[in-house]
């Protein structure tokens, strides 16, 4: 029987690709397990993933829409809200997931070895199923907008559509392993992300567009600018409904902060996975 032997890191950024690769079995029952279980034991099951950007889109139409009156850069306000939720939902549910990395997984952390990277990146594909169920909903209604006449403009630019995935999901590990990181000896930050997560959705153009927060905000509005999922939102929303605004300047900066919290979150996590079961 052939011998495994387990050669600890040498330095804190230290991502042994081919290790996780070895273990690509365990990663992808991870992802089954996270896919199957979110709604198991439930009376409507995987059409919940319908459901709720569906529903969402409704009262945001309502609230935003009709009740606030807040412009939607003449789109229809189904497609805009859609295409927005569609964005956030992913990232959200991707950063919320992995800061629960250590707290929830500590008893198989402490019973078997295996990369601990491979929990948080199960969640980031797992969630990527997700979002192509609910961006198939939004391309439907898209297509009966189209047709119906409104004034949606499809353009060359969905081929980046891959790239802005990659940015959210790299947005949405790094902010989760770095919070799931701080959680082990603050548990504040359990508390912290359930409000956060809202507050940065408001902070984000998903229930307006970012020509009206330069419109209002005026100097301030650097912060929508200095959120790094702006810059992917609005460019998803100008590649599938010609509205928006697209700069590839701005997504460099996503890319860039992305690689930074990434270079931050990995370190700060495998300084915590030596040490974290004292704290757990």
């Amino acid at each position: 029987m052939k011998e495994e032997v387990i050669i600890p890191k040498k330095n804190l950024f230290d991502i042994n690709l081919n290790e996780i690769w070895q273990y690509k079995d365990l990663l992808f029952l991870f992802v089954r397990r996270d896919f199957v279980a979110t709604y198991k034991q439930t009376v409507l099951g995987p059409l919940w993933f319908v459901i709720q950007p569906i529903f969402t889109t409704l009262m945001f139409t309502l609230i935003f829409g009709k009740l606030a009156s807040i412009p939607t850069d003449g789109l229809p306000p189904i497609l805009f809200y859609m295409c927005g939720i569609t964005c956030w939902n992913y990232f959200s549910e991707s950063l919320t997931k992995t800061s629960n990395t250590f707290t929830t997984n500590a008893n198989i952390f402490g019973k078997v070895y295996f990369p601990r990277l491979i929990i948080p990146i199960s969640i980031i594909i797992s969630n990527i199923i997700k979002f192509i169920i609910q961006g198939l909903i939004f391309i439907l209604f898209l297509i009966y907008y189209y047709y119906d006449g409104a004034k949606v403009n499809p353009n060359i630019t969905i081929l980046i559509l891959p790239i802005l995935l990659f940015l959210m999901a790299g947005l949405g590990l790094g902010f989760g392993i770095l919070i799931s990181s701080l959680t082990t000896k603050y548990r504040d930050f359990q508390f912290l992300v359930a409000f956060g997560i809202q507050l940065f959705m408001y902070a984000t153009p998903v229930v307006y567009p970012l020509s009206l927060a330069k419109e209002k905000l005026g100097l301030y509005s650097w912060v929508a600018f200095a959120n790094p999922m702006s810059s992917i939102i609005e460019a998803m929303k100008y590649s599938f409904l010609g509205q928006g605004e697209f700069s590839f300047y701005h997504l460099g900066y996503s890319f860039i902060f992305m690689i930074i919290l990434l270079f931050i979150g990995i370190i700060t996590f495998n300084k915590v996975e030596q040490t974290f079961m004292d704290t757990v």
